[in-house]
């Protein structure tokens, strides 16, 4: 069933049940996306909102988060919700109702449903991971081994006194759904009902996010574990946890093999990229892949040249044959040219006979979505020296026509001109667009850059230190600084920043590679010296320290 697909369910509409899972926008499965984008309404629990929201059509109807302050308050109560579903549905429209974990484990959904049985509504159930299985297995919490040991599942928050004797007294592994604030009193329960004090047991919060932690101990001894780790009161209130207990809730030894997630190189750190969202798209996926958080922030903005005329006419000498190639160096370039294709009504027939040249990865495929298949792409470094590498030398036999439309930023650099020019091509070189310093980000994330709160930074270029710098002021110096090479760290360096990572090369791709590669270390040294692994945040001091120059 494809997202385009358009049903009709008569007078009423038609209301999909949809398990979100634990938490990692991973974990929706194929057809809960799909769901999301066939719907008309969404009604989602706000522990859930952030992570089915990217995968709905803009202006989508989301009316209990609107029943709140902000997304985050719109758990506006179960009534409100099957009230919104109901009224939705009955308007004939597609509904999308997500709720956290499995919907068949969610009481509320199961209410929601026999409502829309009760008025003859058509409704469907797309199950999701639940809680109660994805977060051990995130935590690194096998449930069962080879010899195939009883599993039970039991919510405390619902429990009645003969479901704790029941599991008290069997000797299978239990997986307990509660709350943090809770497991103390939950861990003397079991004991009360059979189990012995020195059963082991996992705690885990926040499962499958970049929050996620997980604590080891015994019934008898989670109480001062988990007052020694400072965690109680939370902050936030109720804090929901999965407990598992049982032998193969593993000794410390056993999950500190199996725990994968939260021994990612970058688990949990804060990361600025001081990039638009569009520009860090594919970085900002790798450092996910690392367990980092990154936090996009765009330095420079991009406005039109001064002067049109210039683009103008390289753009009419494009249609009627004055080049033999046309090189794009970046995202914004192809963009520029788009937007004046778009102006004159042109799309990308008007490439046709034309030899086309993306800088990298990025810039082919924005030209792959704007209709253009590039023919060359460099094969080693992703660069103006890397494209000077694979492009052929001026052959008058050959080319018919000697001249390159270069159209690129008003602040590009000479080298890519001066290398075409020494291949014998004549260059037009273009500005069609021009960067500008961003404004400054919101306060929260300036104070966040001076005050330590993010983990590291990445600088992709030498004006990425300058605008930044510029704009919210220096990382604090406990944030580890990235840099994708000499002469950006040449100027982090005079800014008064320690560089603490560099790329092999200049790839944006190699830089983050790079970053994990000093964290993993950075993890190691911290397990080897048997100390605590704390991210670089966790350790800024009371009072902020003057970074030499």
């Amino acid at each position: 069933m494809s997202p385009t697909t358009n049903h009709s369910y008569g007078t009423h509409g038609h209301v999909t049940f949809l398990g979100a899972g634990p938490g990692d926008p991973g974990l929706l499965t194929l057809r809960a996306v799909e769901a999301l984008a066939q719907a008309d309404v969404l009604v989602a629990d706000p522990q859930v909102y952030d992570v089915v929201r990217t995968h709905v059509r803009a202006g989508v109807d989301t009316p209990l988060q609107a029943a709140g302050d902000d997304t985050s308050a719109g758990s506006a109560g179960t009534d409100d919700a099957v009230n919104l579903v109901m009224r939705a549905a009955r308007g004939g429209k597609r509904v999308v109702r997500a709720v956290q974990g499995d919907p068949g484990l969610d009481a509320n959904a199961a209410d929601e449903m026999l409502a829309c049985a009760a008025e003859g509504i058509t409704f469907e159930v797309v199950p999701g991971v639940a809680n109660a299985v994805g977060v051990p297995a995130y935590a690194g919490v096998p449930l069962r081994n080879g010899h195939g040991a009883d599993v039970r599942f039991l919510d405390a928050r619902t429990a009645d006194s003969r479901a704790w004797n029941e599991v008290g007294a069997s000797d299978s592994t239990v997986v307990v759904s509660t709350t943090l604030e809770s497991v103390a009193a939950d861990a003397a329960e079991l004991v009360t009902a059979g189990r012995k004090p020195d059963t082991p047991l996992t705690v885990t919060v926040d499962g499958t996010t970049t929050r996620q932690r997980t604590w080891t101990a015994t019934l008898g001894s989670i109480a001062q574990t988990l007052r020694a780790a400072k965690v109680l009161p939370s902050a936030g209130g109720s804090r929901p946890a999965i407990a598992v207990v049982g032998e193969r809730s593993a000794a410390a030894e056993q999950r500190e093999r199996l725990a994968w997630f939260e021994s990612k190189p970058l688990f949990g750190w804060q990361v600025l990229v001081p990039r638009t969202k569009e520009q860090a798209a594919s970085l900002s996926e790798q450092l996910r892949s690392y367990g980092a958080v990154p936090s996009e922030v765009p330095t420079i903005a991009v406005e039109p040249p001064r002067t049109p005329q210039q683009m103008e006419r390289a753009v009419k000498g494009l249609v009627t044959g004055r080049y033999e190639w046309i090189a794009f160096t970046s995202v914004n370039a192809v963009k520029a040219v788009r937007e004046k294709f778009e102006e004159y009504g042109l799309d990308a027939r008007a490439f046709a006979g034309i030899k086309v040249a993306a800088v990298g990865e990025q810039t082919a495929r924005a030209l792959v979505e704007f209709g253009v298949k590039p023919d060359l792409v460099p094969s080693g470094e992703q660069s103006a020296a890397g494209l000077l590498e694979d492009w052929p030398p001026y052959d008058p036999v050959f080319d018919p026509i000697d001249r390159v439309f270069l159209p690129r930023a008003d602040i590009a650099t000479e080298t890519l001109v001066a290398g075409l020019i020494e291949l014998g091509w004549e260059v037009d070189d273009v500005t069609a667009y021009r960067t500008v310093r961003a404004s400054p980000p919101p306060a929260e994330t300036r104070e966040a850059i001076k005050g330590g709160g993010f983990d590291a930074v990445l600088f992709t270029s030498s004006s990425t230190v300058r605008n930044l710098v510029g704009i919210a002021g220096k990382p604090h110096n406990v944030t580890v600084i990235a840099c994708i090479g000499p002469a950006t760290a040449k100027t982090a360096e005079e800014h008064g920043l320690r560089v603490d990572v560099m790329a092999p090369e200049p790839s944006v791709h190699k830089l983050a590679e790079a970053l994990a590669e000093f964290g993993a270390k950075r993890r190691a040294a911290a397990i080897e010296a048997g100390e605590a692994v704390q991210r670089p945040s966790e350790k800024r001091p009371t009072r902020r320290r003057a970074r030499t120059p």
